[in-house]
């Protein structure tokens, strides 16, 4: 391990730095736990509302993925991510609360249906 510490050490950190650094060190990570990736999405919907829309509904996806929830089960998520573009703190903590629940999954199995 280098002096500036791991790679998930370094985009914790970047979380707290801004957007771009964050997206870098995303990138250098390779994948995102659930939880992860939604602070990312938080920094979208702060900073940049054009890529805010596309890695929301990625994030949903992601999240009904890996619940296997139906299409009632994401009412909730769908509309807290709505609000996640105003100061709106019930919704974030919602939001994490559901990718907390995820336990964490290896690679998709492929043989799995979609």
């Amino acid at each position: 391990m280098t002096s500036q510490g791991s790679a998930y050490g370094r985009f914790q950190r970047a979380l707290e730095a801004g957007l771009f650094q964050a997206e870098d060190a995303a990138r250098e990570l390779g994948s995102l736990n659930l939880t992860d990736a939604l602070r990312l999405v938080e920094l979208y919907a702060a900073y940049d509302p054009e890529k805010f829309d596309r890695a929301a509904v990625k994030w949903l996806v992601r999240l009904l993925t890996e619940t296997n929830a139906n299409l009632l089960g994401a009412n909730v998520p769908l509309a807290a991510l709505g609000e996640l573009r105003g100061p709106n703190e019930q919704a974030r903590q919602v939001l994490h609360d559901l990718a907390a629940t995820v336990r964490p999954v290896g690679p998709r199995d492929s043989s799995a249906p979609a």
